[in-house]
C-alpha cells in the first residue's frame, strides 16, 4: 500500500508568546513593527496580525523554565530590507542583539529582543522571502 502524500505546509503563520509586559509588547508590535490588533478577548490576551500571520500575546510571568522559544523569524523580501529594519529599530531606540550580517547560505539577518524578552530575527532567506 502506498502512503498518502503529505500535504504541503504553508510555514509558521501563528506564534504565541507569554509576556510579563503585555501593554509594552502590544505597543511595540503595533507601533514599531506595524502589526494590527486583530482581537483582544480580555485584558490578558491580545491577538495581532501583519496580514499574513497571527501573533498571540498572553500576559504571564516568564521565568527561564517556562519560556521555551529560541526565536521568531520575520521574513523580508530583500537583503536591503534587513538593513532598513535594523536602521528603523535603532532609530526608535531598540537595542540590536546582533548587527545585520550575511550568513554562509546567503541569508541576511539580525536579532533583537521585543519588550517581553522574546528574541526576534529579521531575515531575508531566498526560499522563504519570495514576494
Amino acid at each position: 500500500m502506498t502512503a498518502a502524500p503529505i500535504p504541503a505546509l504553508l510555514g509558521i503563520r501563528h506564534v504565541a508568546l507569554f509576556t510579563p509586559e503585555l501593554e509594552a509588547s502590544v505597543a511595540f508590535w503595533v507601533q514599531t513593527m506595524g502589526y494590527q490588533v486583530e482581537w483582544q478577548p480580555d485584558a490578558d490576551n491580545v491577538y495581532l496580525t501583519s496580514g499574513s500571520d497571527n501573533l498571540a500575546l498572553h500576559r504571564r510571568g516568564v521565568d527561564a523554565g517556562l519560556q521555551r522559544l529560541d526565536h521568531i523569524g520575520l521574513a523580508v523580501n530583500t537583503p536591503t530590507d534587513v538593513d532598513a529594519w535594523a536602521d528603523r529599530l535603532r532609530g526608535l531606540g531598540v537595542a540590536l542583539q546582533t548587527e545585520p550580517r550575511t550568513h554562509r547560505d546567503g541569508a541576511r539577518s539580525f536579532y533583537f529582543r521585543e519588550p517581553g524578552g522574546a528574541l526576534v530575527q529579521v531575515i531575508h532567506h531566498e526560499p522563504i522571502s519570495k514576494p
